[in-house]
């Protein structure tokens, strides 16, 4: 399976908001085919939309996430989360 990019909320937000920057740069480099998110970037993104009542805002949100694989969250996920999250928080 080839390497692929799992963009966050802050990166995306980052497009969003600047368009022209290194990230776009690095996209290039690697295939827009590796770049994808997640259903809970995505959720982020468009509740955070939603509360600045921005329709601009919203449909360059939505034009992003459209060009954008968004992988679902799926059991085993939830598990795994909990236990190392569990022992993150262990470490500190």
């Amino acid at each position: 399976m080839p390497l692929r990019y799992l963009l966050g909320t802050s990166i995306i937000s980052d497009l969003v908001r600047r368009p022209g920057n290194t990230v776009v740069t690095r996209i290039a480099e690697v295939g827009e085919d590796s770049i994808c998110t997640s259903v809970v970037v995505a959720a982020e993104l468009r509740y955070g939309t939603a509360k600045s009542d921005s329709k601009q805002l919203s449909e360059r949100v939505g034009l992003l996430l459209s060009a954008l694989e968004i992988l679902q969250l799926e059991p085993p996920a939830d598990r795994r989360y909990a236990e190392v999250r569990h022992h993150l928080s262990q470490c500190h």
